[in-house]
């Protein structure tokens, strides 16, 4: 063999094992593509949220609404809201989602995850929650629902899950934790909406209605409302718990509200404790002969509201059970005002007025 040809020979030699060394190391002929497939590794936690939002996020829904407004000079025009919901009886359709989502909608569209729209009608309201409840029209057979947790055990520092539809980005997931419990808020119409969950998990517009979930996928609030000057999230979101939902939801779907025992007055706090401001005629503590700060003066030639301090009434005690504040009067009412009468400590104006006891029964509605 010619020098030339064994040079030759050796360099080919060595440009192969070269080669071949090369493609060992950085996976030059494929096995590299393979490994570049290979996900990198995640937490338990991270498998954990990913296996919540797969069985959950089908039950969430996109909802669409219709409302009518007239505007003096271009007549009748339709607006359009969105907002968010969640399937909690796949056989019947029933969706639950907030009521300030549907309020005023002339008709109301519910998109599914399967890319389908269908038509829902209105079960119920509850406005002092801010809870609605749909039926879809049609519903397919296919429906998923998120069961209930409870949230009466869930605590600050727990990491919560939320789903929902802001700013029209269907199924959104963020996760936070519950920042706070029982707190109250106040609507834009001035009611007070409490015992809701604090969370800093992210809500927006288009969130409301949508699922406020735990880490094992249990359905324990429905979001409603978020603290922010710009209308975007701040970290600060609020959800309506379940259990709070749970007991008024067989009523609202069976009868379309929730009735709540009324004693027919309004209070109003003072340094003393809370007082009756007015009272509505005919109504169960007028019947009772409780006075009101306000009572209506009806003469001859002048008829209207005298304010009469020294003879109304203050709230002293409810069964025996002192009381300092109008909220902690609602607050007994509620809960014990649909079950028997209640015996009311009065005094009359103020803490150190005469006292009385007089009986009253609330009425329904």
């Amino acid at each position: 063999m010619k020098r030339g040809g064994v040079l030759q020979t050796l360099l080919f030699i060595v440009i192969g094992v070269a080669a071949a060394y090369f493609a060992s190391k950085y996976d030059l002929f494929g096995s590299h593509a393979v490994h570049s497939k290979q996900m990198p590794p995640r937490s338990s936690e991270e498998e954990q949220i990913i296996d919540v939002y797969k069985s959950t996020n089908e039950a969430v829904v996109f909802i669409t609404t219709i409302s009518v407004k007239f505007d003096l000079f271009s007549g009748v025009q339709p607006e359009e809201g969105t907002g968010s919901g969640v399937v909690i009886d796949p056989e019947k359709g029933i969706i639950l989602t907030n009521f300030h989502v549907i309020e005023n909608a002339n008709h109301v569209e519910v998109a599914l995850a399967n890319g389908g729209v269908y038509s829902a009608k209105l079960l119920g309201i509850d406005p002092e929650t801010d809870i609605a409840v749909l039926k879809l029209v049609d519903p397919p057979n296919d429906l998923v629902s998120i069961p209930f947790g409870d949230s009466n055990s869930i605590e600050v520092g727990q990491k919560v899950l939320a789903i929902g539809n802001p700013f029209g980005l269907n199924r959104t997931l963020t996760t936070g934790t519950i920042s706070s419990l029982n707190r109250a808020i106040k609507r834009p119409d001035g009611a007070v909406m409490k015992g809701l969950v604090q969370t800093d998990a992210s809500i927006n517009v288009g969130n409301s209605g949508g699922p406020l979930l735990d880490k094992s996928g249990k359905l324990i609030g429905i979001n409603s409302a978020i603290l922010s000057r710009s209308g975007d999230s701040a970290g600060i979101g609020f959800a309506v718990p379940i259990n709070q939902i749970s007991r008024i939801l067989p009523e609202l779907i069976a009868t379309g509200k929730v009735l709540r025992p009324d004693i027919g007055w309004i209070l109003v706090d003072t340094d003393q404790g809370a007082m009756v401001h007015q009272i509505v005629p005919g109504g169960p503590a007028d019947l009772a002969g409780v006075q009101p700060i306000l009572r209506r003066v009806e003469g001859v030639f002048i008829s209207g509201f005298l304010r009469d301090l020294d003879h109304a009434d203050l709230i002293y005690a409810i069964n025996g059970q002192r009381v300092t504040t109008k909220d902690q009067i609602a607050d007994f009412i509620a809960k014990y005002g649909s079950r028997d009468k209640l015996h009311f400590e009065l005094r009359q104006g103020g803490g150190n007025g005469d006292s009385r006891v007089v009986e009253i029964t609330p009425i329904m509605r």
